[in-house]
């Protein structure tokens, strides 16, 4: 399932960067759908490499790629900038998912 929701995510995350380069006039929204595209993209192929590894870190990566992505996407749509506030939570669920991997590779 996690390998699902990261292909899922990978091919929303293209999405979103082709329409922030393509479909938006405002520079700022394109910045946060091409930042968006590129946390979110390269989460979900590391979330797949170190499926095997590390299963749970692969899931909080995906989860922080989510939280991070979503927010920045909504703010480019002309949501509410509060968003911003809540894009570090994904932020901290990426890095703690990489540092989790870390563990993983580590351990004997």
């Amino acid at each position: 399932m996690i390998a699902i929701l990261a292909c899922l995510s990978a091919a929303l995350a293209i999405g979103a960067g082709a329409f922030g380069a393509h479909g938006v006039a405002d520079p700022k929204a394109a910045e946060w759908l091409r930042t968006g595209g590129m946390y979110q993209l390269i989460h979900a192929v590391a979330a797949v490499a170190i499926l095997g590894v590390a299963r749970g870190a692969a899931a909080v990566m995906l989860v922080g790629a989510a939280i991070f992505a979503t927010c920045l996407y909504v703010m480019a749509l002309g949501g509410p900038k509060w968003l911003g506030a809540v894009t570090p939570v994904g932020g901290t669920l990426m890095i703690g998912g990489w540092l989790w991997a870390a563990w993983c590779f580590h351990r004997p």
